[in-house]
């Protein structure tokens, strides 16, 4: 990957011009959304992936692993994990997507808060990378005196990179978003659909492409981060060549309070109706998203055999989820 595709202000540095947005983006949001869990989809090694990123990330730790059966992937390991405070799900459901560089991860590691975070990184860094493809190899750069971006073994990508005490603060973990190929220069488009969207949104800091940055347009973003739903979230532009695009490989689940939150999220993002299944959609983008009722994760978590069973047998012909329907199976 280039390097051009990264901005100064990525590792909370001023080495380079950035707009700041404090104030919130207004939006007709009124019940409660989130949290927002990044999915990731696995042939067969969710329950082994989630256990190495436990063992391998501070605070991190597996939180549930549980199956749904019958679905047209056959029986499927579903797990539970969090890293510093973010909540993720994974899933084996066979081999029909991947993870890919289109949805990544930043590590923040903030000398501010930690005095060993650049060798809290390398040690990272050194599990993360065996067996893995370093993207970026781990060194100095202009926007960061510590950074690296590599894939690990099983397909998902973290970019690790020792802040700047002194920028302004963010979590351990923010999901970073590429806009490559037809969708490079949309960057900017699609964090104003998200924060229109999403209750509790915000704009951070923006970078944009300087003249002569070739074949990035000038003016199109090199680094913008956002909130939604009171999470952080990253976007860059990048029109070099990737063989990656946004796929069902790293989707992004969303708990919603009711089913009228739930509808009026789906309304607003789905761009692909061939692609509504089982609450998921596609965005004009092709980002992919889950919607759910806040409780569906508790029922699969805490539900019986018999009350799991149930409820995939009645969410699967869904298109979009019907909390009513739903909680009628869960409850016989």
């Amino acid at each position: 990957m280039s390097t051009s595709a990264f901005p100064a202000t990525m590792a909370r540095q001023d080495t380079a011009p950035a707009e700041r947005q404090t104030e919130p983006t207004p939006n007709r949001a009124t019940a409660r959304v989130g949290p927002i869990t990044p999915h990731l989809w696995f042939d067969k090694e969710a329950v082994e992936a989630a256990k190495f990123y436990a063992d391998v990330f501070p605070d991190a730790g597996v939180d549930h692993v549980g199956q749904i059966r019958d679905t047209p992937s056959g029986d499927c390991d579903i797990v539970d994990f969090h890293i510093g405070g973010q909540p993720f799900m994974a899933i084996s459901a066979g081999p029909l997507f991947s993870p890919n560089p289109s949805i990544s991860f930043f590590v923040n590691f903030d000398p501010s808060r930690d005095d060993a975070a650049r060798e809290h990184l390398d040690a990272v860094w050194t599990r993360l990378a065996d067996g893995g493809v370093v993207r970026m190899e781990l060194g100095e750069y202009p926007f960061s005196k510590h950074y690296g971006w590599v894939e690990d073994r099983f397909g998902v990508n973290w970019q690790l990179i020792l802040t700047d005490p002194a920028g302004d603060p963010r979590p351990f973990i923010v999901p970073s978003l590429m806009f490559v190929g037809d969708n490079a220069g949309k960057a900017e488009e699609a964090i104003g659909l998200y924060t229109s969207v999403f209750p509790d949104a915000l704009r951070g800091q923006t970078a944009r492409y300087p003249p002569g940055m070739e074949p990035d347009q000038e003016g199109t973003l090199m680094f913008a981060d956002f909130q939604l739903a009171g999470q952080w979230f990253a976007a860059m532009d990048s029109a070099h060549p990737h063989d990656f695009r946004f796929t069902e490989g790293v989707s992004l689940l969303v708990a919603c309070d009711g089913q009228d939150e739930m509808d009026r999220l789906s309304d607003a993002l789905s761009a692909v109706p061939e692609a509504e299944q089982c609450g998921w959609l596609k965005d004009r983008f092709g980002v992919s998203w889950q919607i759910v009722p806040r409780g569906f994760q508790a029922m699969m978590r805490e539900g019986t055999k018999e009350q799991v069973d149930r409820v995939t047998q009645a969410f699967m012909p869904m298109k979009r989820l019907d909390v009513a329907v739903l909680e009628k199976a869960y409850n016989g």
